[in-house]
């Protein structure tokens, strides 16, 4: 039995709920009442948070300030996703709501897509297999490179990088990376350097980006850090669209600059999904750039787009429940964890 809260009703609803998803954190919370809602929480929905007490969403819910003061009874927003730039902190701190969120659940997940990418780029994988299913077997244009005495270049060595750091190394590949805080024990024991960013970038033959997405990293692949760039390498987002200028990277493809782009995040992402309401949306006219750049990169051959899923893997999403529980436990027992939030 939970102590601390549990001795008041609780009820946690769960935005953005999967099928299966409800049981396993159903069995991670034993005596609280859970229910599940499909859809995202944003104002039109927010009359479905009722009398909960804790509410957990997922990225695409937009938990905004009315939606916030809307909530009476809230008073733990879990978000099962390690960013939470989709919840407004300034009105959670004001109404005396904690937030909490997973800090770390796909490192490995999300760096074996990465490599999905590479792999995909480096041996024209997409090329071939949209033209065998076609019944055209030749060789053709497919003449792919070996990664191993390759440069990768890795943007961002936190959890998520250095496990790209250790799988580049398994390939035989030479490893940069350029971080905010180096650490240089671990790149003695990993095999790699810190370098530069501009040095990373004119000496690298893939670049992968795993920072966070913040005011100071928008765009920060450029037209003018694409200028540095070693001819034809390869770029790989995993991160966050907003870090690459989507039109300063269509240049690049287009002059041979860049070789290919692995994406499995861009700018605009959002909007493919609900392009009707993209007109609804303040700034439409800069909207609309983003979402005719999407569609011109997707038509690119030497660029593979995915639908933001580096993360999703049966583990991954086991421990984003796991840990989801957890947080919620620890809160109605009187001991958060994981708060990036003010508590009450």
């Amino acid at each position: 039995m939970l102590g601390g809260l549990m001795g008041e009703e609780m009820e946690v609803a769960v935005f953005e709920a999967e099928a299966g998803q409800g049981s396993r954190l159903q069995a991670g919370l034993p005596g609280v009442g859970l229910r599940t809602i499909d859809t995202t929480l944003t104002e039109e929905t927010a009359a479905e948070v009722g009398d909960a007490s804790v509410v957990s969403v997922f990225i695409r819910s937009q938990v905004t300030r009315p939606v916030i003061e809307g909530m009476r009874r809230v008073r733990l927003i879990a978000t099962r996703s390690t960013g939470f730039d989709h919840i407004d902190l300034g009105a959670c701190r004001e109404r005396g709501i904690t937030l909490c969120n997973v800090p770390t659940y796909g490192e490995n997940t999300v760096a074996e897509h990465t490599f999905s990418l590479i792999l995909s780029l480096s041996r024209r994988l997409g090329v071939a297999a949209r033209r065998t299913a076609g019944g055209d077997f030749s060789l053709r244009d497919l003449l792919g490179f070996d990664l191993r005495g390759r440069t990768l270049g890795v943007i961002g060595a936190g959890n998520i990088g250095l496990h790209v750091v250790r799988i580049g190394r398994a390939f035989g590949m030479d490893v940069l990376a350029w971080d905010a805080r180096p650490h240089p024990l671990i790149a003695e024991v990993l095999g790699f350097r810190y370098v530069s960013l501009e040095e990373l970038l004119g000496g690298s033959d893939v670049i992968s980006l795993h920072v966070p997405y913040r005011p100071e990293t928008h765009h920060l692949i450029d037209r003018d850090r694409l200028a540095l760039v070693k001819p034809g390498a390869l770029l790989i987002n995993t991160a966050r669209g907003a870090l690459v200028d989507t039109a300063a990277l269509l240049e690049a493809l287009d002059s041979g600059r860049v070789g290919g782009a692995g994406l499995d995040v861009f700018e605009g992402e959002e909007l493919l999904m609900e392009e009707r309401e993209m007109f609804h949306l303040p700034e439409s006219e800069e909207h609309l750039r983003q979402l005719v750049s999407s569609h011109v990169l997707a038509r690119q051959e030497n660029v593979i787009l995915t639908p933001h899923m580096a993360w999703y893997s049966r583990e991954a999403i086991e421990r984003i429940l796991d840990t989801t529980a957890a947080n919620i436990r620890a809160f109605l027992a009187g001991a958060a964890v994981n708060v990036v939030g003010a508590g009450a």
